[in-house]
């Protein structure tokens, strides 16, 4: 393969990339963390060397699609591809719509377009998508490609019509299949309406799951019972497959970092900028309303501001910002505020594209309780158990015992780092999840190594949820970096942190 790669791929990348890069249509069915990614955009950049392609269309979702733009495209596209790259946005302002309006421009270079999945449920997202498609030669990709598994979901219907324009269409997804055998044909369906040999969902219904007629309320219905022919359905996919789970990478690294974004939603977005507005007053030591408790006599004694400002002062500020991000914040009087967050839905994306045991770490109460009563909803009572400072000491070793037997139907550990951080060990999670991080290094570092020590037989992947354009990201790259942030905060310019 005469192809100049960015950064050399592992083993199982270069199987998955000599298997399909030539194919109409493809599955990456590759675990979190194990480079789905960059094997696609290799084939893209393959396909685009050989003039097969000159542009791509790559749908993920909202809180995975600008992480295409601002990290993978970034760190592996091969500098000998360029690239013009457009990120979608439901805004129809000025700017954006010159961004569109250069898509169908002649040019050398590779266009890519990157869009969310929840953009196809809109008639807008769906036509600027087809008018992209009709002008262009493209590669049509669908990362997380569970997001289309519904047959009833209009983003699914639109997506299986516009495929039929790409004359290359590949699906990404550590987790074909979340519920059932039939979650793979729509996926299936927008590679090839007859990649499985069946055209009608009823007939691949019929095929692959146990029916009996039931009767209830003067009404007849079929019940899946169960389900049949499955190494049958194995052997059809593989062809146009590749399946790598985590555990079988050798190659890949002990620790596998990977950042999932979300955006503010509207409230949270007028409440973080007050609360930002309010900060930064208070910080500086000025007054923002008339019932503020502010020192004037301190302030007369004090006439440089900056004298004033503790690091600890701008942590608790940076805390309040924190709690706007994760959808819940706690006013002076002790009152908890919930506002929308895209972080929860994002998380339960997350879970269902993982397997095994996780943990998932938060710094708020409330968020705790949250994320519990959520995956309780989904998955069960049995399924979650949360571990924090109100967590009774004998229920504390009892919580760690069933999350560490294999049987338990004990899965999600939902835990405060500053509280499970330290001592325990939970070697049974190969995934961790940080629904949001402190600014303490040690706790990070430790509550890291609850998964990754000894007795762990996997390879772990750490998962950040992280709203884009906040503290949040500020937050994480200081502790990527080794940064204790309370240490630095000062240092690097407190203002900085908030704004």
């Amino acid at each position: 393969m005469r192809y100049k790669f960015k950064m050399q791929p592992y083993e199982h990348q270069l199987k998955a990339l000599k298997k399909s890069w030539h194919l109409p249509y493809f599955a990456f069915f590759m675990d979190m963390g194990t480079g789905k990614s960059k094997v696609l955009i290799d084939n893209m950049c393959i396909l685009y060397d050989k003039g097969l392609i000159d542009a791509a269309l790559i749908i993920a979702p909202k809180g995975v699609y600008r992480n295409w733009e601002l990290k993978e495209l970034p760190e592996h596209l091969p500098d000998h591809v360029k690239a013009d790259v457009v990120a979608w946005s439901p805004s129809k302002t000025k700017k954006k719509q010159e961004e569109l309006d250069s898509l169908k421009e002649p040019s050398e270079n590779l266009k890519i377009f990157l869009m969310n999945v929840e953009a196809f449920s809109t008639k807008r997202g769906k036509e600027v998508a087809e008018k992209f498609l009709l002008i262009k030669k493209a590669i049509l990709a669908v990362d997380e490609s569970t997001t289309i598994k519904s047959q009833k979901a209009s983003r699914t219907k639109n997506l299986i019509k516009l495929s039929k324009l790409a004359p290359y269409r590949r699906i990404l997804t550590g987790s074909p299949v979340t519920k059932s055998p039939l979650d793979l044909f729509s996926q299936c369906e927008f590679l090839n309406v007859e990649s499985l040999g069946h055209s009608s969902f009823w007939t691949f219904q019929n095929r692959y799951a146990k029916m009996v007629r039931r009767n209830m309320g003067g009404h007849s219905f079929n019940m899946i019972t169960g389900y049949q022919n499955l190494d049958e359905l194995n052997q059809l996919i593989l062809p146009f497959s590749f399946r790598v789970r985590k555990e079988d990478c050798l190659d890949l690294p002990d620790k596998v970092y990977i950042k999932r974004t979300v955006e503010l939603t509207t409230e949270q977005g007028t409440l973080y900028q007050q609360i930002k507005k309010r900060a930064l007053a208070v910080i500086e030591n000025e007054p923002t309303l008339q019932d503020d408790l502010f020192d004037t006599t301190l302030q007369q004694a004090n006439p440089s501001k900056k004298h004033l400002i503790t690091a600890q002062t701008v942590l608790t500020q940076i805390l309040r910002l924190q709690q706007v991000c994760s959808g819940c914040v706690r006013t002076e009087e002790g009152v908890d505020i919930k506002v929308p967050t895209n972080k929860l839905p994002e998380l339960m994306n997350v879970l269902q594209e993982t397997d095994g045991k996780v943990i998932i770490w938060a710094n708020f109460t409330a968020d705790l309780k949250l994320i519990q009563e959520n995956i309780a909803k989904t998955y069960g009572d049995d399924s979650v158990e949360m571990f924090y400072g109100a967590t009774q000491s004998d229920e504390r070793q009892h919580v760690v015992e069933k999350f560490q037997d294999p049987n338990n139907p004990l899965r999600f550990f939902v835990g405060q780092p500053r509280t499970g951080g330290y001592g325990l060990t939970l070697t049974q999670a190969k995934t961790v999840i940080y629904y949001s991080n402190g600014y303490d290094l040690e706790v990070r570092l430790q509550s890291e190594d609850r998964a990754h020590r000894i007795g762990q037989t996997n390879k772990v992947t750490y998962i950040d949820i992280v709203t884009e354009n906040t503290v949040d990201e500020k937050i994480l790259k200081a502790l990527r970096d080794k940064i204790n942030i309370s240490t630095q905060v000062m240092a690097e310019g407190y203002r900085t942190w908030i704004i």
